[in-house]
């Protein structure tokens, strides 16, 4: 049985510019063909969010922020707090958003991949450099990213307990 057809309004129409939802989605497709496993919306220790946090087989944590309107992205001042917490950082940007921006060196396109995505699929246009994080960083993450998958799936498996354990 196919799957019911994406809501309006939802970021997964077929509209110029897909919306964050859809940019996310057609990352993770890519990331999930190429054995990476991401988290969207997720807190980091410093009080930010990533918008995709993902795990590659070797361990390798990515983070990507994603981008689909040209005053957001050229409004982002906070980016760089996401790379402590990073092997691999990228830009994730919606189709046809103008990427000429993400060439100047304040965005550091020596370290920063570039991925162009709409609701179903992603294309990597140039590749993140790797940082390595210390490998106690590296383990925090890893479990902490771990943990918040499991709270995710026992919410949506049990919504009730899940509520009980809150009120505790």
């Amino acid at each position: 049985m196919r799957p019911a057809p994406p809501a309006p309004g939802d970021g997964y129409s077929d509209s110029p510019r897909p919306g964050a939802a859809a940019v996310a989605r057609g990352i993770a497709r890519l990331f999930a063909r190429n054995d990476i496993w991401c988290l969207a919306e997720v807190p980091l220790p410093n009080g930010r969010r990533a918008d995709l946090m993902g795990i590659d087989a070797r361990g390798q944590v990515l983070i990507v922020e994603i981008k689909v309107a040209r005053a957001d992205l050229l409004g982002d001042a906070k980016w760089e707090d996401y790379l402590d917490f990073c092997d691999r950082f990228y830009w994730g940007l919606a189709m046809g958003l103008d990427r000429a921006p993400l060439e100047q060196a304040a965005y550091r396109p020596e370290v920063c991949g570039l991925i162009v995505a709409d609701a179903y699929d992603a294309e990597i246009l140039r590749p993140a450099a790797l940082r390595a994080m210390a490998p106690a960083r590296r383990r925090a993450e890893t479990t902490r990213i771990a943990r918040l998958a499991m709270r995710r799936h026992l919410a949506l498996c049990d919504p009730q307990g899940t509520a009980l354990l809150a009120a505790q």
